[in-house]
């Protein structure tokens, strides 16, 4: 086996005429299995020690093409990972003679390892250890040069995979290299690795550096330009076809690789040094890329002349020509979104008090002010603009694919970043903790309505001094709480700064939420746990369920077929054409009861596959399972006048669904072809009651659902009864031509 050299990260041609190189397609694809992966690299790495269930592949340092197929089964968690791109994955990472015998040949483990970990999430510390350890191979804590030569053609093999133009960074890396060996010894330790490597902007980018704690540091990423485009620091124009340059997501600050170590200049403050400072506005100008826009001060357009031209405001958002924000200084006012925005000069810091032992419940870091104190220690604390009503952003970046990353980045531009809080890091502990003083703020949860009642939980648990009204921004797909509260089903790539607007003039609701208890029959074997223990949206049994749990245990199995709403669409088709011939509820009614405080249902009547219990109007994407009620049908009456269950059919047929009535309302699926009618709007379920509390009592194992997530339920006693109402912001009312139509 010939020794992979240091260009190890250049594509090798593949010996076998029928297999392809690599080629623009299988990075998508590979990345698609990638974002789905529950291990790390160092995990798989362990099944081929010495005793380990893999062990029998590796030969030395080596593994085979088998070998190989089976490291990446591990690590995706799948089975039917493509053939043909795994033999092109292979043949990437090898330098073989073409007379070799397939049967031969190998590539280098490590290899292997040093390049997924590069792409997988984590710490760039953490990832520049590891590849360290990974090519130490006698542990004496020093590699030459040529294995530091390998670890930068990995790094070099990962560049390339993320779309960048790698002329940038090999530059880069060479001078790296040169610092670190400063005594021309030819080793490097792991301490000046480390320490050259996280002093190393590109490289850091590179490792998936994707927050930063000190207030003036760039968030930098690596990004493609359309247009020309010229660096804040050498003035000249960024080149290449592929992402050519790293550019500042706060504050839109842009360089070259190479000009990123170059001492440039700092990011905008994000707050005030004392509270003296605050209430004191004031324009923070970046010079540049401003060609084609209109000058806010004169009206006259900003021309480019081949270098930096122009300005604008990181908080205002606002274009001027130099001369014109040279003179007359305004007060910054924050622009369109001023009713939203927490400015620098609204956040000072204060002596931190002794540590409170009392935690708020939420998950995620050891102490919640941790992401909201200074370099020396200090706690943030925010005195906010008058006649202003902060916004508190939750971001999941892993909701609706990169959606989730994208809508980070864009709101950590239009407001101060110290207010969008990404959920990935300590959950919304830290900006609950952060806000909790304030007594007139909105929260955006940008995800879908998993993360809704994630962060309705945190605020339940938070015993915050006022509960604030919750917008949605909604990622992927189905989002029926968004749906009903006039969000939509799904962001689509629409302007950031309309739909704040939006929250701007949205108005204010209350959504009863229930708390269910499922208690096993005694002598039953356990079921899958239990999801959630409240519910938002729905409860259901029978038909739905089980075409949501065949979905949900396909997704598991094969996260990569999922990755579309289209795709979702037809998959839900073909369980649900699948349930249709197998009818594995039918008789539904023999084998549970139903109780609406304390009014037993009759359902002998019904040939019922499934029952569902709706606290919204939406279901499953949109579908309205009780149905529209003609406004001249409803009494009119409040929820106080309401009974505590209604049964008559006929005063069923005119009562309404409202979010905020204290009340759930039930209704009876005769099968898999009418929910398919439900869904396309033809046709309503069968309303069976209206209830302020329901006891269920299942005979037999049922699959159940809470709020989409299914699990299969042996035989039990479920009691659903209301637990409070949370404050949620209604979208207003859409245009029709609009994007958020109201469904």
């Amino acid at each position: 086996m010939q020794a992979v050299s240091a260009e190890a990260g250049a594509m090798s041609t593949p010996t076998n005429p029928e297999v392809k190189e690599l080629n623009p397609v299988d990075f998508i694809q590979l990345q698609q299995y990638i974002e789905y992966c529950s291990l790390k690299v160092k995990d798989v790495l362990r099944e081929f020690d010495a005793d380990g269930r893999l062990a029998r592949h590796r030969h030395g340092e080596c593994i085979n093409e088998e070998g190989f197929r089976l490291f990446l089964k591990t690590y995706l968690g799948v089975e039917d990972f493509p053939v043909d791109l795994c033999q092109r994955l292979f043949r990437s990472f090898q330098n073989s003679e073409p007379t070799q015998e397939d049967s031969a040949k190998e590539v280098f483990l490590k290899d292997v390892s040093c390049y997924f970990s590069l792409l997988e999430d984590g710490q760039p510390r953490d990832k520049l250890e590891f590849a360290f350890k990974l090519y130490d191979r006698d542990g004496n804590g020093v590699l030459d040069s040529s294995e530091v030569d390998r670890i930068i053609a990995q790094m070099m093999h990962a560049a390339e995979y993320l779309g960048w133009d790698v002329s940038e960074l090999r530059p880069v890396l060479k001078d790296m290299m040169t610092a670190i060996d400063a005594d021309s010894s030819g080793t490097v330790s792991l301490e000046e690795w480390v320490e050259g490597g996280m002093n190393n902007v590109p490289l850091l980018v590179l490792l998936g550096l994707k927050m930063t704690q000190k207030d003036g540091q760039h968030l930098w990423r690596m990004k493609h330009f359309n247009k020309p485009v010229y660096c804040n620091v050498c003035q000249s124009m960024l080149l290449g076809l592929r992402k050519q340059g790293l550019c500042c997501t706060c504050c839109k600050y842009t360089v070259h690789g190479r000009c990123a170590n170059r001492n440039p200049g700092p990011c905008t403050r994000t707050y005030v040094k004392s509270k003296k400072e605050t209430g004191v506005p004031a324009h923070d100008w970046v010079s540049g890329n401003c060609d084609s826009r209109k000058c806010e001060k004169c009206q006259k357009k900003i021309k480019s002349y081949q270098g930096l031209t122009g300005k604008h405001c990181v908080w205002c958002h606002t274009m001027r020509h130099d001369a014109c924000a040279d003179q007359d200084p305004t007060e910054c006012t924050c622009g369109p979104l001023r009713d939203h925005v927490l400015p620098p000069w609204a956040i000072y810091p204060v002596v931190k008090e002794r540590q409170n032992n009392v935690k708020n419940g939420c998950s995620g870091s050891t102490d919640d002010s941790e992401l909201n104190t200074t370099p020396d220690g200090q706690v943030l604390q925010i005195s906010p603009v008058p006649n202003t009503h902060p916004l508190l952003v939750f971001v999941n970046p892993k909701s609706g694919g990169k959606q989730g990353e994208r809508v980070l980045r864009k709101l950590q531009y239009l407001l101060n970043p110290r207010q969008v809080h990404n959920l990935c890091n300590g959950g919304p502990g830290p900006g609950l903790s952060f806000f909790r003083n304030l007594q007139d703020y909105r929260i955006l949860v940008c995800g879908g309505d998993g993360t809704v009642g994630w962060i309705l939980d945190a605020i339940d648990k938070s015993n915050l001094l006022v509960r604030p009204p919750v917008a949605v921004l909604p990622l992927g797909t189905g989002n029926d709480l968004a749906r009903c509260l006039r969000w939509g089903g799904g962001y689509d790539g629409e302007d950031l700064s309309r739909i704040l607007k939006d929250i701007e003039g949205s108005s204010q609701v209350l959504m009863d939420r229930w708390s269910v208890q499922v208690i096993p029959d005694e002598n039953q074997e356990k079921g899958d746990p239990v999801p959630y223990e409240i519910i938002n949206n729905y409860f259901s049994i029978g038909v739905d369920a089980s075409i949501a749990h065949r979905f949900h245990t396909m997704r598991e199995k094969h996260p990569q077929k999922f990755n579309s709403r289209m795709k979702n669409k037809l998959w839900y088709f073909e369980f649900a054409t699948s349930e249709t011939i197998s009818a594995s509820c039918k008789k539904l009614s023999e084998s549970l009861t139903i109780e609406c405080s304390g009014t037993p249902l009759d359902l002998s009547s019904l040939s019922l596959e499934g029952v569902a219990v709706l606290n919204i109007p939406s279901m499953h994407g949109g579908s309205n399972l009780w149905g529209e009620t003609k406004k001249g049908d409803t009494k009119g009456m409040t929820s106080q006048e309401e009974p505590e269950v209604i049964v008559d059919p006929e005063i069923l047929k005119v009562t309404s669904q409202d979010l905020s009535d204290r009340r759930l309302e039930v209704v009876g699926l005769e099968g898999a072809m009418e929910m398919g009618q439900i869904y396309t709007g033809l046709k309503s379920a069968v309303r069976l009651a209206k209830t302020s509390q329901i006891t269920i009592r299942v005979k037999k194992a049922l699959p159940m659902q809470i709020d989409g997530e299914p699990w299969m339920q042996p035989p039990c006693t479920i009691h659903i009864t209301h637990k409070n109402q949370a404050s949620m912001l209604m979208g207003p009312q859409a245009k029709s031509s609009g994007f958020f139509n109201y469904k």
